[in-house]
C-alpha cells in the first residue's frame, strides 16, 4: 500500500489563506463587507478548513498521530494563514484606501442612526479610529486568528482518528 505524503502546513495554510482572500474580496466588491453574519462567516472558513487539514494529516500519516501532533500542525497552518492574510489586508488597504473611507462612513453614520452621541463624539471616536487604523487591523486580526486557529486545531485535533505507536512496540521492533 502507498503511504501517501501529508500536506505540510504551509501549503494548508497557503490554501487557506488563498480561500479567505478570495472570500473577503468578494465580500468587499459585492458591497457586503458590512454585514456582520457574513464578516463571521471568515472565521468559519478558518475552523472549517483547519479541521479538514488537520484530519487529512492524520489520515496521510495513516493516524499515527497525537493529539498534540494533530494541534501543532493546525496552529503552524493558522500562523501561516495569519501572516499571509494580514499581509493581504495591508497591501489591500493601500491600494485601495477609498474602501477604509467608505468604512468610516458606514461607522458615522451607524453611530448617528443610534442617537446616543453628539457629533462631537463621533467625530472624536472617528479620529481616533483613523490614528489606530493599522494597529487595529493587524493587532485585531493576529488576535482573532490565533484564538479562532487554536479553536479550530482543538476541534480537528479531537475530532481526527488517532491509533498512536506504543513506544513497547516499537522496541521489539
Amino acid at each position: 500500500m502507498e503511504q501517501k505524503k501529508p500536506i505540510s502546513h504551509i501549503v494548508a495554510g497557503l490554501i487557506l489563506a488563498a480561500v479567505l482572500i478570495i472570500y473577503s474580496i468578494g465580500l468587499t466588491f459585492l458591497g457586503l463587507n458590512a454585514n456582520p453574519a457574513l464578516a463571521w462567516l471568515t472565521y468559519l472558513i478558518l475552523i472549517i478548513g483547519l479541521i479538514v487539514f488537520i484530519n487529512l494529516y492524520g489520515n496521510a500519516n495513516d493516524n499515527q498521530v497525537t493529539f498534540g501532533n494533530l494541534f501543532a500542525y493546525g496552529f503552524k497552518t493558522t500562523a501561516v494563514v495569519t501572516c499571509i492574510f494580514i499581509l493581504f489586508l495591508v497591501l489591500f488597504n493601500l491600494i485601495f484606501p477609498d474602501l477604509r473611507e467608505k468604512g468610516f462612513e458606514a461607522a458615522r453614520k451607524q453611530m448617528e442612526d443610534r442617537g446616543k452621541l453628539t457629533d462631537e463624539q463621533i467625530d472624536q471616536g472617528l479620529q481616533m479610529a483613523r490614528k489606530f487604523f493599522w494597529i487595529g487591523l493587524i493587532g485585531g486580526t493576529l488576535f482573532f486568528f490565533a484564538i479562532i486557529g487554536a479553536i479550530g486545531s482543538l476541534i480537528g485535533a479531537a475530532i481526527t482518528k488517532k491509533k498512536p505507536v506504543n513506544p513497547l512496540d516499537q522496541m521489539s521492533m
